[in-house]
């Protein structure tokens, strides 16, 4: 190779080369041999990255860092979001309608007697679970609420022991309250036909909640006309006070993470109301006072909303709608 021999040849021998005539020019080059050595090894020097530092490789991709696959609590996110879109097709085709003929079909007064007789039928429940969580007081407050309405306010038509005078609270309570309060957790996020929102501690308390009379008091409590009559009424009722709110929810980026965020997050309060703790909402001021305890304002419907999930499963519409607020989606 000619320029292995430019290595080998010393200078003096490589002038006298130079000197003879008949060699071309151009095979040698304009370049003196000293010059070409020295560039050669001066672009290796530049090449070679400093000592102790390792090479940079530059790259045009974008390395994004994240979790795959359904959230903790909602493992079977696909399953529950597929029932989520029918249960509100059905909402939109069917439930919707019925609750604005039902609101305007009957008068105010016949529809908030309906509703405080269905109240009223949830009251041995909500005092068995405050005597069970040792909360006494409670307990009796809600037996006499039920004695009081159930005879002077004529089968509970009339919520007289809430009347200035009497003035005994309507606080909600249920199985699935109990055994959060003694540590059970909420378990699977579930979506879930006719039942909407829940988990699977939720359910398991729910079902014992419609249980309680059919199997202590039996007839007419476990009757299917009982049963259809009372989750009706329950369901359009609710129905009718969540309608802003529902239209509102429907509204934002992803519905169904909405709705399940807010139900999590909305047990989590209760459940901690229960204990004595506080857990507060993201961007809300601090609650004086834990909400489950506090009196509910039957006229208010915000306040109504307290409690709402230990109630049975609701017929046609998902009990999340009870307090639906805007929060992250996580989905």
């Amino acid at each position: 190779m000619p320029n292995l021999a430019l290595v080998t040849i010393s200078h003096p021998l490589l002038s006298a080369a130079l000197a003879m005539p008949g060699v071309p020019a151009p095979l040698i080059g304009p370049m003196p041999v000293s010059a070409l050595e020295w560039s050669l090894q001066q672009d290796e020097r530049e090449q070679m990255p400093p000592a102790g530092d390792e090479p940079v490789e530059e790259s045009g991709e974008i390395i994004i860092e994240g979790s795959y696959g359904p959230p903790e609590g909602d493992p079977v996110e696909k399953l529950n979001a597929e029932s989520y879109r029918i249960t509100q097709a059905v909402d939109e085709a069917l439930v919707e309608p019925v609750a604005y003929a039902y609101r305007d079909g009957l008068p105010e007064p016949v529809r908030d007697g309906l509703g405080n007789v269905v109240r009223n039928l949830g009251e041995p429940s909500n005092a068995l679970n405050f005597l069970l969580q040792g909360k006494v007081g409670k307990a009796f407050e809600t037996l006499g609420r039920l004695a009081i309405n159930s005879t002077l306010g004529l089968g509970g038509l009339v919520d007289i022991a809430a009347k200035p005078g009497i003035g005994l609270p309507y606080r909600r309570n249920g199985f699935a309250n109990t055994m959060g309060y003694y540590g059970a957790g909420p378990g699977a996020y579930l979506y879930l036909p006719v039942t909407g929102a829940t988990t699977v501690r939720d359910l398991v308390g729910s079902t014992l909640d419609q249980l309680l009379l059919p199997v202590a008091v039996g007839r007419p409590f476990n009757r299917p006309a009982y049963a259809v009559t009372y989750f009706t009424i329950n369901g359009l009722d609710q129905r009718l006070e969540v309608d802003a709110e529902l239209a509102e929810i429907r509204a934002s980026d992803d519905p169904y993470a909405e709705r399940r965020d807010t139900y999590l997050a909305k047990r989590e309060r209760e459940i901690a109301a229960l204990k004595g703790e506080v857990v507060e909402e993201p961007g809300s001021p601090p609650q004086p006072e834990a909400a489950a305890d506090a009196p509910i304002d039957p006229a208010d419907p915000v306040q109504r909303e307290v409690g709402a999930t230990d109630q049975p499963p609701l017929a046609l519409v998902e009990q999340i709608q009870l307090s639906a607020r805007k929060t992250p989606a996580t989905r």
